[in-house]
Formats: structure tokens, sequence, C-alpha cells
């Protein structure tokens, strides 16, 4: 129904009775095509206020605008969803600063980058279902299940913050273990660590350790590990600035450590013969790749154990780095140490916490002569020389 003052403005009747929505047909200065302007739904728009705002139109045309897209000039334009690798940037730049230490920031977003990002990077946090999480999570979920469950917790702070924002009307990370199987519980993974009996390990440092050049740093980083039972990433990192040449101490800080306790290692005569061996190499890391004056990569270790097929407790299976803080604890209970200095040794936390509240001190001196007899009993195939 055409309203008979202003050219091009009508009434179109709707289904429901007395009802209708206002339009101005027009001809558009820019493309000389024709236009439908919707103005409002009748009764909610009266007849006055629709021509009103026809008139207003009428007279853009006029001067040569489009009304529809003045519109557009003049509305704000309508947020867009990012991407899930676009949200993930914008988390991790505004958790840098809370974080300890830069290192744990960039792996944060490496793992993303990794594992992710060629996944899901690119789709909008409102289309990422559970299943484009699960797909994610899929490749390492029973193969690496830390690994898996540290990405799964960065996924769900990266599809959290989206909601927070509007972004997403929830967080599929959520519901995605139904998706996935079973992983198997933290006991059994340990379980499937496989270690080198420790009657076999004098013998392999006499014939696969020992024997190296000065810029042989697997084999020096190797056997610096068996000597202290530390994890394959505390010595890795080591730096220069946590060793006391003089006190033959050498202090893990806390935010390096699995328990995030700092830990003091007492270093023996052969590790410290290791330590003075690699001075002049880095100026910061103790144990750095040659190559690339970096820190070590942790394929390097099991690369090498790998090469020379080192014998483990597993059928079918080499030792692995990790596996010899168990060959130590074997070893401790064999030669009747008390349960007390070998957990401490290997800086694990007391679960007990009656237990734990009387752990005031961490027996540095009474651990010396238990890592001083590991030491000798290591290097008691090694022949003089070498």
């Amino acid at each position: 129904m055409p309203h008979g003052n202003i050219t091009g403005l009508a009434l179109h009747p709707s289904a429901k009775k007395g009802c209708g929505k206002w339009v101005l047909r027009y001809l558009s200065p820019l493309t000389k095509k024709r236009r439908n302007a919707g103005l409002g739904t009748y009764p909610e728009v009266s007849i006055a206020e629709a021509a009103q705002k026809a008139l207003l139109m009428r007279q853009q045309i006029s001067a040569g605008q489009d009304p529809l897209e003045q519109k557009k000039i003049l509305e704000p334009a309508q947020p867009t969803v990012p991407t899930f690798e676009d949200a993930a940037t914008t988390v991790h730049a505004e958790r840098l600063p809370g974080w300890k230490n830069h290192k744990h920031g960039q792996q944060w977003i490496n793992t993303l980058t990794q594992d992710v990002f060629p996944i899901i990077g690119s789709l909008p946090l409102d289309l990422i279902q559970p299943r484009h999480i699960a797909d994610a999570l899929r490749p390492t979920w029973l193969e690496k299940p830390e690994t898996s469950s540290r990405i799964k917790q960065r996924i769900h702070a990266v599809m959290a913050w989206g909601w927070a924002h509007g972004h997403c009307l929830s967080n599929p990370v959520d519901v995605v273990t139904h998706l996935l199987p079973q992983q198997p519980s933290k006991t059994v993974r340990l379980q499937h660590q496989p270690a080198m009996p420790w009657r076999v390990i004098p013998s392999f440092i006499a014939e696969h350790v020992r024997n190296r050049t000065r810029y042989d740093v697997t084999r020096a980083i190797l056997e610096f590990l068996i000597l202290t039972a530390a994890r394959s990433g505390e010595v890795r990192g080591m730096t220069w600035a946590e060793v006391d040449l003089n006190s033959a101490i050498w202090t893990i800080p806390a935010e390096r450590m699995k328990a995030e306790q700092q830990h003091r290692v007492p270093i023996s005569s052969r590790a410290l013969e290791i330590l003075r061996n690699q001075q002049g190499l880095h100026d910061i890391l103790v144990f750095p790749s040659i190559r690339k004056g970096t820190q070590l990569s942790d394929m390097v270790i099991t690369a090498f154990l790998r090469r020379v097929q080192a014998p483990s407790d597993v059928a079918n299976r080499v030792a692995t780095a990790h596996g010899f803080r168990s060959s130590f604890r074997d070893w401790c209970s064999e030669q009747g140490c008390s349960r007390d200095l070998a957990e401490r040794s290997l800086a694990h936390t007391v679960k007990n916490k009656v237990e734990a509240a009387y752990h005031r001190t961490d027996l540095l001196e009474q651990r010396r002569p238990l890592m001083n007899a590991w030491a000798e009993y290591i290097g008691s195939r090694v022949t003089s020389g070498t």
C-alpha cells in the first residue's frame, strides 16, 4: 500500500492482521539500480514516523547519496570472531607478565604453534566443536599423555577467554574427553619408563660413555645426568649461575623444578670433573649444543641411547634418560640407604602433609656421601686414563 505523499514509500502487509513493514523503494544515485530500504514495522513505526524517515532518505538521494550505503558507513562495524590462533596469541600476551620466567611463556605458545594451530588455528572460535579439539589432541593423547594434558589445558584457557569475551557460547574442551580413549593412569605411565638395571650401568659407562672428546657434550651430559640422578630438562637447562664449584653444589631454582621448589644437588668428585671440563664452551649453558650454541634438545640423549642400544628392564625397548632415576633409586634400596635420603636426592615431594611439615632441611651434607658412593660405583669398571 503506497504512501501518497512520498515517492516510493509503501507499507507491505504481513500475515498478521493490522501489521506490516515500511519500505522505501528508490533508484540508487550511485549504481542506478533499484533498492529497497526497510524503515521498520507497523504499527511500531507510525505513518508519520515512516514518512519522516523516508523524507530524510529522499533528501540524501537528492544530494547524490545512497541511504543504505550511508547507513553502513555510520553504523559501527560488527566485531569479527577471532580465529583460534589470534585468540591464543592474545591470551599468551596477556598472561606473559604473570609467568615466572620467559621460558615457560615460550613453551606455552610453542606447544600450541606446533600441535594445535595446524589443525584448528584458522577456525573462528564460534565454529570450533569438541571434535576439532579431539583432532588436535589425538596425536599425543596416548603416546605423550603428559604433553597432551598440558596442550588440553592451554586450549581450554584460550576457549575460556573466547567464552568470556562473547566469541563463543561454551567451552568445547569441557566435553572433549568423551571423544577420546581413556589415558593410562599416571602410575601405569611411570611403570613404562624403561630403566637400565643398576648392575649394568658400570659396564655401560665404561664402554659407551667415558671414552669421549672435550666437545662430546652428549656423553658428558648423559654421565652427569646419571651421576646426579637429575631429570633431563634440569640438566639440559643447567646454567653456570646455578653452580658453585668451590662448594660443589648445584642449586636448581624453583621455576625449573617439577615441584616448583628449589633443589640443591651435592656434586660428586667425578661430576665436578665433568663440569670443569665443560668450562669455556658457553658463557651461560653448562651443556650447550656445540653446533647451535643453544640448549640441547631432549632428543639428543634419547637418540644416543637408541644408537648404542642401551639395555633396559623392558623387553625390546632401550633405556630412557628418565629411567636412570629409577636405577639410582633401586641401587639406593639395595645399599640399605634410608628412604628419606633417596627420595630427597630425587627431589620427590612428600605427599603426606604431616610428614612434609617436618621436612625443614634438604639434608644436603647427609646426601653428599651417598652421591659420592653412587659415582664411585658407576665408574668402577672404568680403566685408568679414560
